[in-house]
Parts: structure tokens; sequence; C-alpha cells
């Protein structure tokens, strides 16, 4: 049922995620200075289920009792719509600047129910899990990679066999695994889920790596060490995405962990790891709640860099009418993608209705390319007013009026004009915005693996039976070997 901002915060305090900051354990992220903001604003987001502005956006009715829109059973048009719409609440919240709020790893959970078959012996686990974290709106997190600690050599070849995640043993009661994974993002939240994200290539020991589960972010031997935070100690002013939306990255360690067998989904099925994102139709909806949240997140830099434009009076330039007018393109362009995906929706082998892949994939594909195009703009157009950012402070010092009289703008005083340019900084150059960038860049994995992926699971051949045709040929024309002399 769909919870309140309380009762996650008073869940975070009574059950703290087992998380490691500069060597020391985090005992209360709610009022830790690095998570403080984060967890903060996550129980703004759960306050909004409530708010009679959004309850019917974000939450559903079902029995009597409200539960989260992102966890609504695909099954019509319909549904799909209502559901991109609660993404954009919440995206538009945060400007898109989110990207693990807990509807992203909701759309898996909600796939996978609805093609619970698919998990063969493990498939009322997966209904069951799924209809836990229902009844109790719970936030989840997942880790992806495995170690850097080798790129050339397979997994087997490793210095241990167990860096990345594998199965020690089995018990009576569950399994036990080891290793490690790059990278959790929010480890504030209640629950990790743990799927294969890269490829599984059989080999000697392989199978103990095809493993799917999900355990609280609490389990005894489960450690989420994390990087150094990029909020910084000041006010929303200063720092005004950092300060709230610092979500955490963390190398996550599993120094044998316990999993009950009923948290157990997948075990030492490669094909079933390899294959369970697409078939259960989980990659779609996940990248479905994506496509919505870059759109969100590219209508909010078009507004900053219209404003900024406007503050300065550099909108009247044609150069830079021509970087304005190219946000514009991409913002269409995912909204192309988002319409499209909606718009030729098909069921899936297990009834679930999954948005166009083609149009998903267009878009998973094309933002991180974009991504650095628009930090780039917004360098260009706002110039050296991204370097002169005096603090929240300086403007109640002795300083203030200098201030106000030497950083106004042609529409804007100059703590206005000062807030929105340090918008800009924490959008692009801070630490968060650049961390932003890289995280976009890599966001889906590594983008030629991407680009490979999409040439090998697009259907080309309509569009070379047209090239044939125009052309005259009745069949394709077979090349007949040359012997070399």
């Amino acid at each position: 049922m769909a919870r309140t901002g309380k009762q996650y915060l008073e869940a975070l305090k009574a059950n703290p995620p087992n998380l490691w900051y500069k060597g020391e354990r985090v005992t209360d992220p709610t009022t830790h200075p690095v998570f403080r903001g984060i967890t903060h604003t996550l129980a703004q987001m759960y306050e909004m289920q409530h708010d009679e502005r959004y309850r019917d956006r974000l939450t559903y009715e079902e029995g009597g009792r409200r539960y989260p829109m992102s966890l609504l059973p695909a099954k019509t048009p319909a549904d799909l719509a209502r559901r991109s719409a609660a993404y954009k609440v919440w995206a538009d919240a945060n400007l898109g600047m989110m990207g693990r709020s807990p509807d992203y790893l909701n759309a898996v959970l909600m796939a996978y129910e609805a093609s619970a078959e698919f998990f063969g012996e493990f498939a009322d686990n997966v209904r069951r899990y799924v209809q836990y974290v229902r009844e109790n709106d719970l936030a989840t997190t997942h880790c992806l990679t495995n170690p850097q600690v080798n790129r050339a050599k397979s997994t087997a070849e490793q210095p241990d066999p167990y860096i990345p995640v594998g199965v020690v043993k089995q018990l009576e009661g569950g399994i036990v695994v080891r290793g490690a994974r790059m990278l959790s993002t929010l480890p504030t939240a209640d629950e990790l889920l743990v799927f294969p994200s890269t490829l599984l290539k059989e080999g000697p020991g392989a199978d103990k790596y095809a493993v799917a589960f999900a355990i609280p972010t609490n389990t005894p031997g489960l450690h989420f060490i994390c990087r150094e935070g990029l909020s910084a100690e000041g006010s929303a002013y200063d720092y005004p995405l950092s300060s709230r939306l610092e979500e955490m990255d963390c190398l996550t360690v599993f120094d044998d962990v316990f999993v009950p067998w009923e948290r157990v989904f997948v075990l030492g099925d490669l094909a079933r790891c390899n294959n369970a994102y697409a078939e259960t139709g989980a990659l779609m909806h996940m990248a479905h709640q994506v496509v919505v949240l870059k759109t969100a997140k590219t209508e909010a830099f078009l507004g900053l860099i219209s404003l900024i434009g406007e503050a300065i009076g550099a909108d009247a330039f044609p150069h830079v009418q021509e970087k304005i007018a190219e946000v514009i393109v991409y913002l269409e362009a995912m909204r192309g993608f988002w319409a499209r995906a909606e718009l030729e929706a098909k069921p899936n082998r297990y009834g679930l209705l999954c948005p166009n892949r083609a149009a998903i994939d267009g878009a998973r594909n094309l933002f991180p390319r974009l991504y650095p195009r628009i930090h780039e703009i917004v360098q260009q157009v706002s110039a050296s007013g991204l370097i002169t950012l005096p603090s929240e402070a300086d403007f109640d010092s002795p300083m203030g009026p200098y201030l106000e009289k030497y950083l106004q703008s042609a529409t804007l005083p100059a703590r206005e004009r000062v807030q929105l340019f340090r918008l800009a900084w924490d959008m692009t150059l801070s630490g968060f915005g650049a961390r932003q960038e890289l995280y976009e860049r890599f966001f889906f994995g590594d983008p030629v693996r991407m680009y490979q992926t999409l040439f090998a699971a697009y259907d080309k051949e309509p569009y070379k039976a047209r090239i044939r045709e125009f052309l005259g040929w009745k069949e394709q024309p077979k090349v007949e070997a040359v012997a070399g002399d």
C-alpha cells in the first residue's frame, strides 16, 4: 500500500542499510550530512502519493487500497499511459536528475510478476516477492557490473573466482553468495535486487554466477562501500541539486551472504539469466521509465538554457538561438520515442503489454550521445557566468550591496540571477553535474556494445528488400568465389 514519507524514514532508521562512508558505519542515514538530503527527498516523493494534486496520477486503487502506479500491471494502452504519467510526476519534481527513483525498478518487478512463468520453479517466489514490495511500497535498488579487476580476462580467469558474485554453497534453508558488484546507486533503499547485467558466458564453473535474488539492504555480510559524497555543506541555494539528490554510488560486497530460498529467483541457469530482462519485458518497461525520465531532464535543460539566455540578453544572438533550438530538437526526438513506444506496444508471450522495443532502443542509444552536447550548450550560453558565483552567505554579508549592483541581469535581480547560474553549475560543472554526465554515458552499458546489440537485434531485412526491389533484383545476388592466380 502506498506509504508516506514518514513511514519511509522510520523504516530507514529502524533498519539502516549496511552503509560504510570514509571508513565509518553510517548508523542513521536520515541525519548523516551526505545522506540526509536524498533520504528526505525520497520522503517528499512518497508524500506526493498522498497529495490530492498527484494521488490519482501516482497511485491506483484496488480493493479499497492505494498502490504505487509503477506496480500497476500493464495490460492495456491506457495502463501504459497511466504508468508513464506517474513516471513524469516524479521526474519533473527532480528535474529528471534522479536515476534510481523507486519507480525505475518497480517497472522491472511489475514485468517479472506478469511474466513469472519465465522463472520456472522459482515463479512463485517472484510473484510473492513483488506482492511483498507492492503491499509495503518498498524502495529497491540493484547492483550491476563485476569489479574491473582485469577486463581482458574472463570471469574464471580472475585472481579469485569470487571476485564476481557467485554461489558458494547451497544449504537446506537457502544459498550462500560471495563476491562484489559495481555499482549500487541509492543504497538508502529498503531492498537490493541482484540480477546479471552482463552476458554470462559458458565455461567450467560459470553456473555459479547464474543467480538472481533479492535481500534487504541490512542483510548480515552485505556491505555498501560508498564513494566520496558530492553533497557539500551549505544551503539549497548554493547547491540546489547536490544538496537534495546525491543518490550515492557504492561498491557492493557480499561476504558469505545467506539468501533464503524464498528470495531466490534464478539458480544455475545461464540462459535464463541472460534472457531475463528481454523475455519478461523488464527491459522494455525499465527503459520506458527511462525515456520519460530523460524527456523530463531534457525539458529541464531547455528551461534552464532559455532562462539563462533571456536573463543576460544572449538569446538575441543567432548563434545562441541556434543552440537553444538544438536542444528543442533533442527534446522533440525524446518525445517521439516515448510516443511511439506506447503507440506500437505489443503483448509478450505472457500477456504483458510491452512498449515498442525499436523506439526504446533508439532512445537509450541516442540520449547518452546527446547529453554531453547539452552540457556543452549550457556552458557555451552561460560563459563566464558559470564561474562568478558567490554564495548565499555573500549576499547576506557586507558585500551584498556590491553583488546586487554588479550581478544583476537584464531580467533578474542579482540573487535570482546567481541562483539560476548556480543551478546551471550544479547541473553541469559541479561534482554532481560531472557525475551525471558520466552516468548518462554508461547508463545502459558500454555505448559500443549497446550499438552492437542494436545492430544484432534490429530487423534490417525490410529495408534491404526495398533497395533490392528498387534495383530490380529478383533475388539477392549470389557471390561466386573467384580463384586466385
